[in-house]
C-alpha cells in the first residue's frame, strides 16, 4: 500500500520503522542474555550488549543502504543510519577502541562506492568525531540532570553538519537539507525518550532480579541462587565428571553475639565476614561463589576443584575470618568460624546427598571445639 491509499505521511511510517528496529534489538538482546544465563555461559551481559549491538546495527546500516546504493538519492536513508550510530555510541554503553570505527567506515564507503568523493571523506571524519563525542558525554553526564540537554547540544549541530556534507555531494536543495535535519532532531528526541523508558524498565527488572537472588544484608547470593547453582553444577559433575567441592561454615556463637551486643552488632559481623570472604575469593578465582544459606550459615561452591585444590582457598578464608575484629558500638567482637568441606563423589545420588555430607562435616567441627575445619 502507498501514501495515496493510506494517507500516512512518510515521516510517520519512518518513526514506527525506527522504533520497531530498536524494539527488535531489545527483545532479541534480552533473549540472548537469558539464553546465556540459562546455560551458564561464561559471557557477561555487557559482552553480549557490545558485540550483538555492533553486529545488529552494522547489518541494519548496510542492509538498508542496499536498497538505494548507486542511485542519485542514495542519501535518503541517512537519518536511519545516523540513529543507528547514535544508538550504539550513546545508549549501548559499548567499550571498544575508537580506531575500530575507521575500518568500518572505509568498508562502508567501499560498499557504497563513495571512496573517491572528498565530501564523503569529510562526512566520515565528522561521523567518527560525532561517535567519540557522544561516548564522552555519555560517560561524563551519565545520570546527570543535564544529560538530555548535552545529548541534544551534541546531536543537533553534528546532525546539521553531516547533512551539509550530503548537500555538497548530491546538490539537493537547502529546503531538503532543512527538512531532513528537522526529521533527524525529532528522531533523536524520540530515541532519547524511548530508550530512557526501556532502560528504566530494564533497570527495575534487574533490581528485582538481584533482590530475588541476593541477600539484602550481606549483598552475596542467597539460598535460592545457591539451589539453582548447585543443581546445575551437580548435573554437570554427573554428566562430565567435572570435580565439584563445597565449603560450608557457621559463625561461632552467633546467637550469643546477638544476645550480648544486639542485632545491629550481629548484622555488622555478618557483613564483615561476607566482605572478607568475598575479598579472598576475588583474589583467587571469580568463578567460586559465596552464598548466605541461613542465618549465620554460608556455603561456597568450587566448580572444577577437587579437595586438594580447594584446600588452599579454604585455609585462606579460615585464617582471614578468624583474625577478624569487628568494631560495633564501642565494642570489639572477635569472630571465629567452624568449617565443613567435601567434594562430590559418585556415591552422591542428588545434590542433597552432597549437601548432607558437607553439613555433617561442619557439625563435626562444631561438636569438637569449634574454630576448626573438617574435610572428608
Amino acid at each position: 500500500m502507498t501514501w495515496s491509499h493510506w494517507q500516512v505521511p512518510p515521516f510517520i511510517t519512518s518513526v514506527f520503522f525506527v522504533l520497531g528496529v530498536l524494539t527488535l534489538y531489545w527483545v532479541s538482546y534480552n533473549w540472548l542474555a537469558s539464553l546465556a544465563q540459562k546455560h551458564h555461559l561464561k559471557i557477561s551481559d555487557e559482552e553480549i550488549n557490545t558485540w550483538y549491538g555492533i553486529i545488529y546495527m552494522f547489518v541494519f546500516a548496510f542492509g538498508i543502504q542496499t536498497l538505494v546504493i548507486g542511485q542519485s538519492d542514495s542519501w535518503e536513508f541517512m537519518n536511519f543510519q545516523l540513529i543507528a550510530v547514535i544508538f550504539v555510541a550513546y545508549f549501548l554503553n559499548i567499550h571498544l577502541p575508537y580506531w575500530l570505527f575507521f575500518p568500518i567506515l572505509i568498508l562502508y564507503m567501499t560498499f557504497n562506492g563513495s571512496l573517491g568523493y572528498w565530501q564523503s571523506w569529510g562526512h566520515a571524519v565528522t561521523l567518527m568525531t560525532f561517535f567519540v563525542v557522544l561516548n564522552v558525554i555519555r560517560v561524563k553526564f551519565h545520570n546527570h540532570r543535564l544529560a538530555p540537554v548535552m545529548y541534544l547540544l551534541v546531536g543537533i549541530p553534528f546532525g546539521g553538519l553531516l547533512w551539509l556534507w550530503m548537500k555538497l555531494k548530491f546538490n539537493f536543495t537547502w529546503m531538503t537539507l532543512g527538512q531532513e535535519w528537522i526529521y533527524l532532531i525529532i528522531f533523536e528526541i524520540l530515541l532519547y525518550v524511548y530508550v530512557s523508558m526501556l532502560t528504566h524498565d530494564v533497570e527495575l527488572k534487574s533490581r528485582l532480579a538481584k533482590f530475588a537472588s541476593h541477600d539484602a544484608l550481606t549483598k552475596v547470593e542467597n539460598f535460592a541462587a545457591y539451589t539453582d547453582a548447585m543443581e546445575y553444577l551437580f548435573e554437570e559433575h554427573e554428566s562430565s565428571r567435572r570435580p565439584l567441592a563445597m565449603m560450608m561454615f557457621d559463625i561461632d556463637h552467633f546467637k550469643q553475639i546477638n544476645d550480648t551486643y544486639g542485632h545491629s552488632a550481629g548484622d555488622a559481623v555478618l557483613k564483615e565476614v561476607a566482605d572478607t570472604v568475598q575479598t579472598v575469593l576475588a583474589a583467587n578465582d571469580a568463578t567460586v561463589k559465596l552464598y548466605r544459606t541461613g542465618g549465620e550459615e554460608f556455603n561456597i561452591l568450587f566448580p572444577g576443584y577437587d579437595l586438594t585444590e580447594t584446600k588452599q582457598i579454604v585455609n585462606q578464608i579460615f585464617v582471614a575470618v578468624n583474625h577478624l575484629a569487628v568494631h560495633s558500638a564501642k565494642t570489639v567482637i572477635n569472630v571465629t568460624i567452624s568449617v565443613g568441606v567435601s567434594g562430590a563423589t559418585g556415591d552422591d545420588q542428588s545434590p542433597i546427598d552432597f549437601y548432607n555430607r558437607v553439613d555433617h562435616n561442619l557439625y563435626h567441627s562444631k561438636r569438637n571445639g569449634r574454630m576448626q575445619v573438617t574435610v572428608a
